[in-house]
């Protein structure tokens, strides 16, 4: 079957092993120096690896590969003990797989092995996946206020854009994350304005390859002036600076990078040139 699941790209990896304890299915070992996916049977597709890469040598993928088995995996699971099982079903919870989390706790059931519902349910492993309630602490927003929108082209999706479209021509280039534009507030006055848009989401969205191959042929066709990379601060958003930095990489041009990262509360954690 055609389903998501993690790909390592060897050259890039170094063998630190950080993405081991990421990996609380046991799907990665390090073996003759480098990360390796042991069994397809074991990775579940969710990434929770990918950002514990430092080399960013690890990217979720779609191909041909053999279907997830929950059963499986905690049986793996159970031999590395309490610690490893309450982080695999925090990390079920949390990305929201509710029939691997009972079939997961169907077998612990089996076994007689009692894990206490408060250790799973309580705290979230996953930043991406994280419960976030601000009501209480947001301040009144004033509704008269109108802001007049900044996008010059349509349309947007990375997916559906024409490479060779005009207004790609010596364009200042954004490339944003699908949810920075509803938390950071003011998104179109300080990131739109002026620049050419492109969103896409790297955890979410297929076809990541031919995402690469599209920024590729925009920077090779347009003389793009800059590229600004806009992403959220959790780890799985850092892939969108992965899929624009090999695309320029493969483009053979030299265009300025610029890294924005914003956090879940809608500020600016970083905004640095590459």
């Amino acid at each position: 079957m055609k389903r998501k699941i993690i790909e390592i790209d060897e050259e890039k990896c170094n063998g630190c092993g950080n993405c081991i304890p990421s990996c609380p299915e046991g799907a990665l070992q390090i073996i003759d120096g480098k990360a390796r996916l042991i069994s397809d049977l074991f990775c579940d597709g969710l990434g929770a690896c990918i950002g514990s890469c430092p080399q960013d040598a690890i990217k979720i993928v779609e191909r041909e590969a053999e279907p997830y088995n929950e059963r499986k995996t905690m049986e793996n699971i159970i031999k590395k003990g309490r610690n490893t099982i309450i982080a695999h079903l925090k990390h079920l919870h949390e990305h929201g797989e509710t029939e691997y989390l009972k079939e997961a706790l169907e077998l612990l059931k089996e076994k007689d092995i009692e894990i206490d519902p408060s250790e799973i349910f309580e705290v979230p492993c996953c930043p991406g996946m994280k419960i976030v309630d601000r009501r209480e602490e947001d301040e009144e927003i004033e509704t008269d206020v109108k802001i007049k929108s900044q996008l010059r082209q349509w349309p947007i999706q990375l997916h559906l854009v024409n490479p060779n479209a005009p207004y790609f021509k010596k364009a200042d280039l954004l490339v944003a994350a699908d949810c920075t534009a509803f938390t950071y507030g003011n998104f179109h006055n300080d990131f739109i304005k002026g620049k050419t848009l492109v969103i896409a989401c790297p955890k979410l969205d297929s076809g990541i390859d031919r995402y690469i191959e599209k920024i590729k042929q925009i920077v090779e066709n347009n003389n793009i002036n800059t590229i600004t990379v806009a992403i959220m601060e959790v780890p799985c958003c850092s892939g969108l600076l992965k899929i624009v930095e090999e695309g320029v990489e493969k483009s053979n041009k030299k265009v300025p990078i610029k890294k924005i990262i914003i956090s879940l509360k809608g500020e600016i954690l970083e905004e640095s040139w590459l």
